[in-house]
């Protein structure tokens, strides 16, 4: 049976290619008629724009080949709790459902800082689903920033010496 966790999983694998490129390890599915109709992984660093979050870049895809900025009937599927900037364009394309593996406490904008897909002055409210493979989606992005932070302390010894 195809379920919530099955298509976090595609999100998952989306956050490894993330991660692969030296990106934070975030992806994101869009589903809608039970077909993955977008896909995308963070590219912030790699396309040097603020706004190349993955869910931006899936929710632009799933657009084009949805041939409509709204995606009613569409499930969002994220890695990372979505930031107020992916709230608001998860909102503005009118995304039924979202369902997001691990919260994020220094920038959740579906439950943990303020809830911004349930905003009742908004003209649209998604369904928000939080903490599915909570625990593997946040170790990925543990390990990533741990990896990161080991690197800049042997750069920062290498260049003391």
């Amino acid at each position: 049976m195809v379920n919530d966790e099955y298509y976090m999983r595609l999100a998952i694998e989306e956050a490894k290619q993330a991660e692969q490129i030296g990106e934070v390890p975030i992806g994101a599915i869009i589903v809608q008629g039970g077909n993955v109709i977008a896909r995308a992984h963070n590219l912030r660093e790699t396309a040097q724009r603020a706004i190349a979050h993955a869910e931006i870049l899936a929710i632009d895809e799933a657009c084009k080949k949805a041939g409509s900025w709204r995606l009613e009937d569409a499930t969002l599927y994220v890695t990372l709790e979505p930031c107020a900037m992916c709230a608001g364009a998860i909102v503005l394309a009118r995304i039924k459902r979202v369902v997001f593996g691990a919260s994020d406490p220094k920038g959740g904008c579906a439950g943990t800082l303020m809830n911004l897909l349930q905003e009742g002055r908004f003209n649209h409210q998604a369904e928000v689903i939080g903490g599915v493979l909570q625990e593997e989606c946040g170790q990925m992005l543990s390990n990533f920033f741990r990896k990161l932070r080991e690197k800049k302390k042997n750069i920062g010894q290498r260049s003391s010496k």
